[in-house]
């Protein structure tokens, strides 16, 4: 290979924005007045978030979704029953070696509500049915607001402590009722925030950093970071990779056996290997205790990168094929 030929992989700058984060958390952590002010900001950050969520997202989007049923059970089947088997197993081999905290942040991780920009994203990209992707991972988001509680309560208690009521109506006042808002307010600013994209995506990337560098911080305060080490973060990039793996192989060979098209194919794919960070990082802050939710959370973290990663190759592999192309994202997120 030529010189002039070779170039060097990119670099996701998110990715950087994350681990400068996670140092500045290291160097500066939140410490006593700074960490009321860390977490109102989290409070902030998230509910402006879900607010925009829900201005941004048509219901009748989501009513045309509804109608392809079996695509939408499928994604769910494969985010709330097939990921938390996959989890729990992963929990069991994984215990006797990796830190308890990093263990339940992997069982956690399988819990979570997909990814909504991300899978809508990638569907888009690799030519899938973009309103049956809009419609699977708005529901699965709004449903594991409520969904993922539950599971963390009945799988995890010795962890979290056990869901109370009070973690519940905490969840619902910084995601859910932001997300209603948002419905509400839609016909005032919704084709506004259409027109500018960036916007909210500058929001979810900014309150995933506030609350990284809030988790962090208490993580570093409570000692929490002297239980991993480099050969743990290894361990975890790789089993996360293959419960990537498991999920996408399994999502793709059970819409095959069904006989979906390959539009549809596309949706579940991406729909139902996601999961969300920017849902799951302030859950996690929710239902764990303080110190540990830093250490637990990182699972996730790297998921999110490794999700990222492949299914950005995936996209264009699939884009590749020769056939009638699928309706493009912008025919559908409008009213």
């Amino acid at each position: 290979m030529s010189s002039r030929s070779f170039r060097w992989p990119r670099v996701d700058r998110y990715l950087l924005l994350l681990i400068a984060t996670v140092a500045l958390a290291a160097l500066l952590p939140a410490r006593g007045a700074f960490t009321s002010v860390a977490d109102g900001a989290v409070t902030v950050a998230v509910a402006l978030l879900f607010l925009l969520y829900g201005a941004r997202l048509a219901p009748e989007a989501i009513w045309a979704g509804l109608t392809h049923w079996r695509l939408q059970a499928l994604v769910f089947a494969s985010t709330f029953v097939l990921f938390p088997l996959i989890g729990l197993a992963t929990a069991a081999a994984t215990r006797p070696f990796l830190p308890a905290p990093a263990v339940t942040g992997l069982l956690f991780l399988s819990l979570l509500p997909s990814t909504v920009q991300s899978s809508i994203a990638f569907t888009s990209i690799a030519r899938g049915n973009v309103p049956a992707a809009l419609c699977s991972a708005s529901l699965s988001n709004l449903v594991g607001t409520l969904l993922t509680p539950l599971l963390v309560a009945q799988l995890m208690p010795a962890a979290s402590g056990g869901v109370s009521l009070a973690a519940l109506e905490e969840i619902a006042v910084q995601i859910l009722l932001p997300f209603v808002a948002g419905q509400l307010v839609r016909p005032l600013i919704g084709q506004w925030l259409l027109r500018h994209p960036r916007l909210t995506a500058t929001v979810d990337r900014g309150s995933v950093l506030v609350v990284v560098y809030a988790a962090f911080s208490a993580g570093m305060v409570a000692g929490i970071w002297t239980q991993v080490s480099l050969v743990d973060l290894v361990a975890i990039v790789a089993i996360a990779s293959v419960m990537l793996a498991l999920v996408l192989f399994a999502t793709r060979a059970a819409a095959r056996a069904l006989g979906f098209s390959k539009e549809d194919e596309i949706a579940i794919v991406f729909c139902g290997s996601k999961k969300s960070m920017a849902s799951g990082i302030p859950m996690a802050a929710i239902l764990f205790p303080a110190a540990s939710v830093g250490l637990i959370v990182l699972p996730l973290m790297l998921f999110h990168q490794i999700q990222l990663f492949v299914c950005a190759v995936l996209a264009r592999r699939y884009a590749e094929r020769t056939d009638t192309p699928a309706p493009a994202l912008a025919t559908v997120t409008g009213s």
